[in-house]
C-alpha cells in the first residue's frame, strides 16, 4: 500500500467518487477518526494537525489497495463531506467517529450518536477532552431520540439541519433487547413489523462497546493483549494474533516458524470452535435442542485441548509478542489428531437432523438476502460475504501465519440468504481440519518466544 494521501475537505467526496467510479474501489475496509492536534507556530509546514479521518480502500476487481486522509483545523465545528453515498458502511463508521470526536459530516443522514449516551457531554477520543470530569457515573435511563439530523451543504455554501422522524405514527414499532437472549449479545433494536417481516430497524451499539480504544491510551503494547481476547471470545486466537502481528512488525520481529504454525492450527480449532458455539445458538433459537446439544458436545473436545496448552477454555491469553505464552502441551499433537477423523466421521449428524429439517430450511432459506454488492459496500466480509458470492477470504488475498503453505478451499455460495451463511459455516469446519491435518504432523522445531529487548518502545506506553 502507497503512502497515505491527503486530500482537502473540500475536495474529499469528489475525489472519494472518482476512486469509486474510475478505479473500482467498491470496497471501504475502514474509516477511522484522529485527532492530529492543535496546530502550534513551531510546527513544520508538512506538520498535520486538526481533526481528521482515515480511509483504507480497496477494489475487489483489481485487488489495488490505497489510504488516504483528510482533517480541518476547526476544532469548534469541525466538518468533513460524507461518503455514505458512495459506501453504505460509511453509514455506521461515521457516526462512530461523531460520537468519539464530534465530526459533523455533512450530507450524512444520521448524525445520532452511535455508542455513547444520547445526554454524554464531550468527545471521548479528543485530546482536549476528559470524559470522566464531564460525565460522572448515571444511573438513569437515556431518553430515546425518535428524529434523526442530517446536515445540509447548500449552493452558496451554507448549513442548514433537516430533521426526519425514525418511526411513524401508524407503524407497529417493538423494542428488542438489550437484554433479550436471542440476540447473543447486549444490544438494543427497535424494529417496525408487519406481520414477521422487519420493514425498518433502528440497532444501538452501545450496550455492548466497551471503551476498549480509551483504555488502550493509558497501557503498554503488552497490556492490551488481554483485552483482545475479550472483544470476540469465540475469536479470542485471531484477535490476539492479528494485534501481535501489528505489535511484531512496528517493533521489526520476526517470529520462528514454529509460532506461525501454532498459530495458524489454534486459529483453525478456534474456527471450528466458534461454528459449534452459532450452530448451537442457531439451532436453540429455532428449538432444535438436540442439535444444541450436538455442538456444546464437541466443542468440548476442542476446548479440553486449549485448556491443556493455554489454560484457558473461553479467554485464552495464548499470543504474545513475539511468540506464544508456552510451548505445545506434549498431548496436544495427539489430540488433535484424533479430532481430526473423528469430527469428519460425526458431521453427519448435524446435517441429519439440522441441516435438512424442514422447519429450518423454511425460517433460512430466501430470508435476510444480502447481494454480492450490498455485501461489499456494507464491508460484510467473513462467511457473510463468502455467502453472497464474495471471495473474501483473507487467508487467501492477504496470507498471513502459514496459510501460504497449505492448500484449502474457499467456501462460496451465492444466494446471500440466512441458509448460505449457515452452510458457509458448516462447510468451512472441514476445510479448517484439512489445514490443520496439513501442519499438525509439520510443525519444525524452533523457539515459541523471541527474546524482546525491555527497553524497546513498544514495551513502554
Amino acid at each position: 500500500m502507497q503512502e497515505i494521501q491527503f486530500i482537502a475537505p473540500v475536495a474529499l467526496h469528489d475525489e472519494m467518487l472518482r476512486l469509486r467510479n474510475e478505479k473500482q474501489m467498491d470496497f471501504l475496509e475502514s474509516l477511522t477518526g484522529m485527532d492530529w492536534g492543535a496546530a502550534d507556530e513551531k510546527d513544520a509546514p508538512e506538520k498535520l494537525r486538526g481533526l481528521g479521518v482515515v480511509y483504507h480502500l480497496e477494489s475487489t476487481i483489481t485487488g489495488e489497495r490505497i489510504a488516504l486522509k483528510t482533517a480541518t483545523t476547526n476544532r469548534e465545528l469541525p466538518e468533513i463531506p460524507s461518503v455514505s453515498d458512495i459506501w453504505k458502511i460509511a453509514d455506521f463508521y461515521e457516526r462512530e467517529v461523531f460520537d468519539f470526536y464530534g465530526i459533523t459530516f455533512v450530507g450524512h443522514p444520521d448524525m445520532r450518536r452511535l455508542y455513547l449516551r444520547n445526554d454524554w457531554i464531550g468527545y471521548p477520543m479528543r485530546k482536549d477532552n476528559d470524559p470522566e470530569k464531564d460525565n460522572p457515573l448515571c444511573m438513569t435511563n437515556e431518553e430515546t431520540f425518535d428524529t434523526t439530523r442530517e446536515i445540509e451543504l447548500n449552493p452558496d455554501g451554507t448549513i442548514k439541519n433537516k430533521e426526519t422522524k425514525l418511526f411513524g405514527e401508524e407503524e407497529y414499532v417493538v423494542n428488542i433487547g438489550p437484554q433479550h437472549p436471542a440476540t447473543h449479545g447486549v444490544m438494543r433494536f427497535r424494529v417496525s413489523l408487519e406481520g414477521e417481516i422487519i420493514r425498518k430497524i433502528d440497532a444501538n451499539c452501545g450496550y455492548i462497546h466497551r471503551g476498549i480504544e480509551k483504555m488502550n491510551e493509558s497501557l503498554t503494547y503488552p497490556q492490551t493483549l488481554a483485552l483482545t481476547d475479550r472483544l470476540d471470545y469465540l475469536g479470542a486466537h485471531q484477535n490476539r494474533h492479528a494485534l501481535c502481528m501489528c505489535i511484531e512488525k512496528a517493533m521489526g520481529v520476526e517470529v520462528s516458524e514454529r509460532v506461525q504454525y501454532i498459530r495458524t492450527i489454534m486459529d483453525e480449532l478456534q474456527r471450528i470452535d466458534s461454528t459449534y458455539c452459532s450452530f448451537s445458538a442457531l439451532a436453540m433459537d429455532l428449538g432444535a435442542l438436540t442439535a444444541f446439544f450436538y455442538g456444546f458436545r464437541d466443542r468440548e473436545k476442542i476446548l479440553d485441548i486449549f485448556e491443556e496448552t493455554c489454560g484457558g477454555r473461553l479467554i485464552m491469553n495464548y499470543n504474545t509478542i513475539g511468540g506464544v505464552q508456552a510451548d505445545l502441551h506434549p498431548n496436544f499433537v495427539k489430540r488433535v489428531k484424533e479430532f481430526i477423523p473423528y469430527m469428519r466421521g460425526i458431521i453427519h449428524e448435524y446435517h441429519d437432523i439440522f441441516t435438512g429439517n424442514v422447519i429450518a430450511q423454511s425460517r433460512l432459506k430466501g430470508v435476510g438476502v444480502l447481494s454480492r454488492e450490498d455485501a461489499i459496500s456494507f464491508g460484510c466480509t467473513g462467511g457473510t460475504g463468502r455467502a453472497s458470492g464474495w471471495a473474501c477470504d483473507v487467508r487467501k488475498r492477504i496470507p498471513y501465519g502459514v496459510y501460504d503453505k497449505v492448500d484449502f478451499k474457499e467456501i462460496v455460495y451465492t444466494e446471500g440468504d440466512c441458509f448460505a451463511r449457515y452452510l458457509v459455516r458448516m462447510d468451512e469446519i472441514m476445510e479448517s481440519l484439512n489445514i490443520i491435518e496439513q501442519l499438525i504432523d509439520n510443525i519444525p522445531e524452533g523457539p515459541y518466544q523471541e527474546k524482546i529487548e525491555t527497553d524497546h518502545p513498544c514495551s513502554r506506553r
